[in-house]
Order: structure tokens, then sequence, then C-alpha cells
């Protein structure tokens, strides 16, 4: 069974960025369990990070692991999209 590997990249404590992680981590938890890893990067304290992974807007999405890698952007509310881009009907 793998594990998936998510980083959010977020833009400060908006309500845009806070309603985006508890979005993702509600459906994690709910399809997931705890077969997931979730870090959360705020591109203003990481300015490095987001350099490094090319970001360009936020929030956006990084599924590392498993293959493939997937990237989306916004505040993930379609639930039905996040999972279907995620590949989390096949977890």
């Amino acid at each position: 069974m793998d594990r998936y590997i998510l980083k959010l990249f977020i833009t400060g404590q908006t309500p845009r960025s806070q309603y985006a992680i508890r979005t993702l981590r509600q459906v994690c938890a709910e399809e997931l369990l705890d077969r997931y890893e979730l870090v959360i990067i705020d591109v203003i304290e990481q300015p490095q990070l987001a350099e490094e992974y090319k970001i360009i807007a936020t929030p956006l999405l990084v599924k590392e692991w498993p293959p493939p890698a997937r990237r989306i952007l916004g505040d993930l509310s379609d639930r039905e999209k996040l999972l279907m881009l995620l590949d989390f009907f096949n977890a």
C-alpha cells in the first residue's frame, strides 16, 4: 500500500489558504486514513522552496508520491476533482 506524499504551498494565513488546508486534511483523513504525509509550505516563509518547485500561484497542491506526480491549483473546493486528480480512488 502506497503512502501518499503531498505538499501544499500557501501564501500566508489567508482565508483561502486556511480553507485549502482544512479541505485537504479532511479529504486525506477520510480517504487515506494514516497513509499520507502532508507538508504545508508557506512561500512567504520559505521562498527558496517556491523557487525550487517553480510555484507561481497558491494555494497549490503537489502530489509527489505515488506516481504520477500531480499539481492542483486552487482552494481544493471541488472534492470529486481533487479525488480524481490525486488518484485517491485507487488508494
